[in-house]
């Protein structure tokens, strides 16, 4: 599997979302994903993603990850946003999220939902790359600082 460096690009990333709760900040990607070019159908991401989050993707620590699979799309696409404010996202240890990264996979490519959200898990438990996202400040820094944390694990794709 291609690591984060192969799937992040600054334009996929959201420096402050403005969203104050779990369906903004979903729709919010979808748009953002939208006008990238990445997707075509925000309303069919937004309703694939929200039926994954019947069970909280608020994986605790301010992180969110929430996922999909699409039928229509290549390969992996891989978005993230910071909230300043946090936002109620249900998380496992009824915290506010900060930093959400959305992922969504080919329909057909199981194995490759799993090694990425496995991914997207083993770099956010870092605390101090969750506390340098938190101080940064714009797209470019944010992206190679989650693309140095990524390259630690570069022997584990």
């Amino acid at each position: 599997m291609p690591g984060i460096q192969d799937l992040l690009d600054g334009d996929c990333i959201i420096e402050d979302m403005q969203a104050t709760d779990k369906t903004g900040v979903i729709r919010e990607f979808a748009a953002l994903l939208r006008r990238t070019g990445r997707i075509r159908d925000e309303e069919h991401l937004v309703s694939v993603i929200l039926q994954r989050e019947s069970t909280t993707t608020g994986i605790g620590d301010g992180i969110a990850i929430p996922h999909g699979r699409l039928k229509e799309i290549p390969g992996v696409i891989i978005a993230f946003g910071r909230s300043r404010k946090g936002v109620d996202f249900q998380a496992m240890d009824n915290k506010p999220v900060h930093l959400f990264f959305l992922f969504v996979t080919p329909e057909n490519r199981p194995d490759v939902h799993l090694a990425t959200l496995r991914r997207l898990a083993r770099v956010t438990r870092s605390p101090v790359l969750r506390e340098r996202l938190m101080h940064s400040t714009d797209r470019l820094e944010m992206q190679k600082l989650i693309l140095d944390e990524d390259g630690k694990y570069a022997d584990t794709r």
